[in-house]
């Protein structure tokens, strides 16, 4: 293939995925896109009939709203395995707490608490939308997107002017802001100052939610309201090369994942892709990976051709689809001294192992998994390289795969490299998204095992 039509492959290919940025900022918000891709594919419920799937079937488990399960029945029988791609679908966010309008010195604020791992400066001066699910106590729900219509007002946490900000500057970074300044700026006076008096400013803004939402402020204790970068993903760079965007940790993962199983008709091994909630704070919960959603899922599966999930789990192919860090070279004083760090543009990352220090928290995939994923990356010429995701002892994270490897699978890390994670803009390069595409394609398609 010619580099300009490539090049034309991999534009269209991102251009979707830019969409499902767009879309898809929260969890929830998340697994109605991904649904909507999979309608479109031919992927049904599944049903409660107890009935065998037939090579080729194509259903889903759509798990409270905030994870989804996927799943394409292979030729092989369920004991020589399946594959599985898994993903998570939330990102660092600012959540509202449960009583948070309140007004002080002539202004309105909401009051926010940081889900997963922040600089919680990089989250001031900035434009704010709000995104979030409200149910009221009888029963009826509320669907909020305010901020990311031209037409819609934003929402700001308002930093401290340079002007008065010498001690300020002079703390550590992570004094900066406090995690409890971190409050969105929501109103002020409409109105003539010598007729205002205390409170009228948040009285103001709960008539605007009880006349247009048709909500009260003891709603807002039901609501998973949370605060998001009001930005579109955009092209970055001038060769537009890379994309920049809020939520890219980790749905550069998750939108390859849904792809591929979408081009994986007739394969070997029956293929599965999880997309999974509460990954940024410990895959807890009943929407988190420590949730029994997937195992349960595969009992359902085996009850249906008579074979335990204990024969199912183990011989298993797993992929945590999950990012890693890239090189920069500003940063070089706690990346890897030898210069082992992902670039940007080089292929996906595969990478054994990622957790704290001496290898806590973390899975590390065996030399059996890692040849099997190299011989399929290989073999389909995908371009990949490997990671370390920082010096030794500066490195503080972890993904999916250890929780996935507790069901017995052969479970490894496999990724997009990003700069600037975690933050409300992370860039990622075209070629990179379009390689993990490419990457699960094959993975799905793969005729050979890691058991030996």
């Amino acid at each position: 293939m010619s580099t300009d039509r490539k090049t034309t492959t991999i534009d269209e290919y991102c251009s979707g995925y830019m969409e499902f940025l767009d879309a898809a900022k929260t969890e929830r918000e998340a697994v109605k896109a991904s649904l909507a891709l999979a309608k479109k594919q031919g992927f049904v419920p599944l049903e409660n009939t107890g009935a065998p799937l037939k090579p080729g079937e194509r259903i889903y488990v759509n798990h409270r709203g905030k994870a989804l399960i996927l799943f394409v029945r292979g030729r092989r029988p369920l004991s020589e395995g399946i594959s599985v791609a898994a993903s998570h679908l939330d990102s660092p966010r600012l959540d509202l707490k449960m009583q948070p309008l309140y007004e002080s010195g002539g202004l309105a604020f909401l009051d926010t608490h940081y889900y997963g791992m922040i600089k919680p400066y990089q989250w001031t001066g900035i434009p704010l939308a709000l995104h979030g699910t409200l149910v009221c106590k009888d029963g009826r729900t509320v669907e909020l997107r305010i901020g990311e219509d031209p037409a819609d007002p934003v929402f700001l946490i308002a930093d401290l002017l340079p002007h008065l900000s010498k001690k300020q500057m002079e703390g550590y970074a992570r004094d900066l802001v406090g995690a409890d300044d971190l409050d969105l700026l929501a109103g002020t006076l409409r109105q003539d100052p010598e007729h205002f008096a205390e409170g009228d400013i948040k009285r103001n803004l709960l008539r605007i939610l009880r006349e247009k939402y048709g909500l009260e402020e003891a709603d807002l204790v039901s609501a998973e309201l949370s605060a998001l970068p009001a930005f579109r993903a955009r092209e970055l760079g001038l060769d537009r090369s890379m994309i920049a965007a809020y939520g890219q940790d980790d749905k550069v993962c998750a939108y390859p994942a849904l792809t591929s199983l979408f081009s994986a008709e007739q394969c070997e091994y029956s293929s599965c892709v999880i997309l999974a909630d509460k990954e940024e704070t410990g895959s807890m919960g009943a929407t988190g990976m420590r949730s029994p959603y997937f195992s349960n899922f595969i009992e359902d599966l085996g009850e249906r051709e008579g074979i335990p999930a204990r024969k199912i789990l183990p011989p298993s192919f797993c992929i945590s689809a999950d990012v890693n860090t890239a090189w920069h070279p500003l940063y070089g004083d706690v990346l890897d001294p030898q210069g082992k760090e992902a670039r940007l543009g080089n292929g996906v990352i595969l990478f054994r192992y990622w957790g704290r220090e001496g290898k806590e928290n973390t899975n590390e995939a065996s030399a059996e998994t890692t040849a099997a994923l190299r011989k399929i990356l290989d073999d389909a010429e995908i371009l990949w390289q490997t990671g370390e995701g920082g010096r030794v002892g500066c490195e503080e994270s972890g993904t999916l795969a250890h929780y996935l490897a507790e069901f017995g699978m052969h479970s490894i890390d496999l990724g997009v490299p990003i700069l600037s994670m975690h933050s409300p803009c992370e860039a990622a390069a075209k070629s990179d998204v379009y390689m993990m595409h490419r990457s699960l394609t094959a993975f799905f398609k793969r005729t050979i095992s890691p058991e030996r």
